[in-house]
């Protein structure tokens, strides 16, 4: 089979699957996005099919994270919290699906302004490419204490970073002296995981278990279905009026260039700009949900693509969370020496399975949304425990982690996810930083101690 052909397969089987994903309230995207690249890698698909997995993914989820968050007030996922306040408000004036019309064909726009101003933009820093990855130590030291002040544990992740790194070293050369071989995978599986594990802990946790308790199940009241399109595939630009297209598209193509900052404080800001400049309730929150969702695709879209095509090393948010499977993924792929997509890709074949990946996602996600949001939500709520979706994803996390170590990987995995998973719920030091951290513990503890 032609790698083409690989690469619309998986990007069929990328949107069907996290279209569906998307649809569950709460779901994180490190924790989902990393399993599942990393298990298309590790089976062998081409570098080209799996860089069209990985963005018809990233697509099809923030399409349909959409859908809860306009229809139920619960954001589909981080990403989706800053829309949370203007949804909300367009639901209060009885219009939630305009909210999400608007949000989902913002989404589209910004996905694929996105794509050619990352790959442009990669193009450019590569130049600058041999001092990065010369310096990669030190930068992800400096990122990651830079990522730590901007976090919502501000000061508690600036001091955690040394103890963090010292336990990630440490745990490092007790399984190295166990299995002859440095690990990659079970440590970011762990910190992916993290959050998600730490819920399961406290629910086990006759002390702890109180803060989960609920005195009373929660209702969610629902808009009827109203359609203003004929045919399937609604077109984006006419759901849009031309003021919001034009926020959109310059919040997208600004936010693609901001490749080292938080995807959750782009959209933020973005959609605070956007807002100050309109007047009206229902025009300013429509108005931001389409900048907003735009900016929520362009930043994962970019901050994925221009640290893999310039560097090859993980240097940006997206890149040490749900894209980091693309950079390490040992023995497959790896950040040092660089072995991954920045070798195996050009830009031209950047561009052109991304916009398979992108392609495909628009064609079923899209009108999936816009056609059936309401059907699907009613489903998931009756049907899907978001229990039993945690223990899949769990489940595959200790299954690569056997395949990369067997049982040192799985015990290292929930060792990680425990500790990392606290230190995010309790104490507020982000994955982002915990990855960043992981990254540059080497160079930190070989400057420290020697090591």
């Amino acid at each position: 089979m032609s790698i083409l052909m690989i690469s619309i397969m998986l990007a069929i089987i990328g949107a069907v699957l996290f279209m569906l994903i998307g649809l569950v309230s709460g779901t994180d995207e490190t924790a989902i996005m990393v399993p599942f690249t990393l298990l298309v890698i590790l089976l062998g698909a081409p570098p080209a099919a799996v860089f069209s997995f990985f963005m018809a993914a990233v697509l099809a989820k923030h399409l349909t994270h959409a859908i809860p968050t306009a229809l139920m007030g619960i954001p589909g996922d981080t990403t989706a919290v800053p829309l949370i306040d203007h949804a909300s408000t367009l639901r209060r004036l009885g219009v939630p699906h305009i909210a999400l019309r608007k949000m989902l064909s913002g989404g589209i726009i910004g996905a694929f302004i996105a794509l050619p101003t990352a790959i442009l933009f990669g193009q450019f820093l590569g130049q600058f490419a041999d001092f990065f990855k010369s310096s990669s130590g030190l930068i992800f030291t400096l990122a990651a204490i830079m990522i730590a002040y901007f976090s919502k544990g501000k000061w508690v992740s600036i001091l955690m970073i040394i103890p963090f790194a010292f336990f990630i070293k440490s745990i490092d050369l007790l399984s190295f002296n166990v299995i002859n071989k440095h690990l990659s995978i079970s440590f970011f599986l762990g910190i992916a995981i993290g959050p998600m594990f730490s819920d399961l802990l406290i629910s086990l946790s006759s002390s702890a278990r109180g803060s989960l308790l609920r005195s009373k199940a929660r209702e969610y009241h629902l808009a009827p279905e109203i359609k203003s399109w004929s045919g399937y595939f609604p077109n984006p630009f006419r759901v849009l009026t031309g003021r919001q297209t034009l926020f959109t598209a310059a919040s997208s193509f600004v936010s693609s260039l901001t490749f080292v900052f938080s995807p959750v404080g782009m959209t933020s800001l973005m959609g605070e700009i956007v807002g100050s400049r309109t007047k009206g309730v229902y025009k300013k929150s429509s108005s931001s949900l389409a900048t907003m969702n735009g900016v929520t695709e362009s930043t994962y879209i970019a901050e994925a693509i221009i640290p893999l095509l310039a560097f090859g090393i993980p240097l940006s948010p997206v890149a040490l969370g749900p894209a980091s499977a693309l950079f390490n993924a040992p023995p497959v792929f790896t950040s040092e020496p660089v072995h991954n997509l920045h070798n195996l890709l050009t830009p031209w074949e950047f561009f052109v399975y991304g916009a398979i990946g992108l392609v495909v996602a628009a064609l079923i996600a899209y009108p999936f949304s816009m056609n059936y949001a309401r059907k699907a939500t009613v489903f998931v709520m009756k049907n899907i425990s978001q229990e039993a979706i945690v223990g899949m994803f769990v489940g595959l996390v200790c299954l690569l982690a056997y395949h990369e170590a067997q049982i040192v990987g799985i015990i290292l995995t929930l060792t990680m996810a425990t500790v990392g998973g606290l230190l995010n719920r309790v104490l507020g030091v982000g994955s982002g930083v915990q990855f960043m951290i992981f990254y540059g513990s080497t160079w930190m503890m070989a400057k420290i101690l020697g090591l």
